[in-house]
């Protein structure tokens, strides 16, 4: 068991990013239908005014610190976080590990396309990886007992959605008895980085933990998103000090 640090209500994992992928190959081998976030300070001011997806969070069974601000948030709190753990960067370790290990995804989300681009990228960095299955993100309500169904005849270990938050949480959170997956994440950006659609931060501006500001920039209908960020801050340190 990994420790916890509460951010503005929500219980967030300290971990390194090799002992989150560790803990992803615990809960595969546990076959218990689990869920894993990735929280960053985007979602964790979102779950301030959210208590479905507050709660959705806490009943995770992993929360990664996906996010400068996360880690700043616990550090500011005086607690111990090691590093920050992106959710982009835990599908590709996951990936990296899934030949040798016999791991199966399923990709669920984002634009039509996206996925079986997503899936090619794979399986051109990590020869013999194994992608069950592909769904776009693009649905009604009476589409999801036919997407379930394909999810669950294709017997993924680790589903893959791309629903953007908290849509993805919630969905998967509604879902999960009936997913029957073992391992389920929401990944947001994430196929949309890997088809090529959305260029990653350069490597110095990730670790001058300025991803944010890059993708902000890169992204402008993402720039409302940027005031969030100070009110974070300022929630935080209002928290430290009640």
């Amino acid at each position: 068991m990994t420790e916890k640090v509460e951010i503005l209500g929500v219980q967030v994992d300290s971990l390194t990013m090799r002992q989150a992928v560790e803990e992803v190959e615990k809960l595969i081998a546990l076959k218990k239908n689990s869920i894993v976030a990735t929280a960053n300070a985007e979602m964790l001011m979102m779950a301030t005014g959210d208590a479905e997806l507050k709660k959705i969070l806490n009943s995770a069974e992993l929360v990664v610190p996906d996010g400068a601000g996360t880690v700043w948030a616990a550090h500011h709190l005086g607690k111990k976080m090691p590093e920050r753990v992106a959710g982009f960067d835990l599908v590709q370790e996951l990936m990296k590990i899934a030949p040798s290990k016999s791991i199966k995804f399923f990709l669920f989300g984002s634009a039509p396309g996206v996925a079986e681009k997503a899936k090619a990228k794979a399986e051109e960095l990590y020869p013999g990886i194994k992608i069950v299955g592909t769904r776009n993100g693009y649905f009604k309500s009476e589409d999801e007992a036919e997407i379930i169904s394909q999810i669950k005849n294709s017997a993924p270990d680790i589903l893959l959605a791309a629903l953007g938050v908290p849509k993805q949480e919630k969905w998967l959170a509604a879902h999960k008895k009936e997913l029957n997956v073992p391992v389920s994440i929401g990944v947001g950006g994430t196929f949309d980085v890997m088809a090529g659609n959305v260029k990653r931060a350069p490597l110095w501006m990730q670790k001058a933990k300025l991803e944010w500001l890059f993708r902000a920039l890169l992204q402008p209908s993402r720039a409302g998103r940027l005031v969030a960020l100070p009110k974070f801050v300022w929630k935080v340190h209002a928290s430290k000090n009640s």
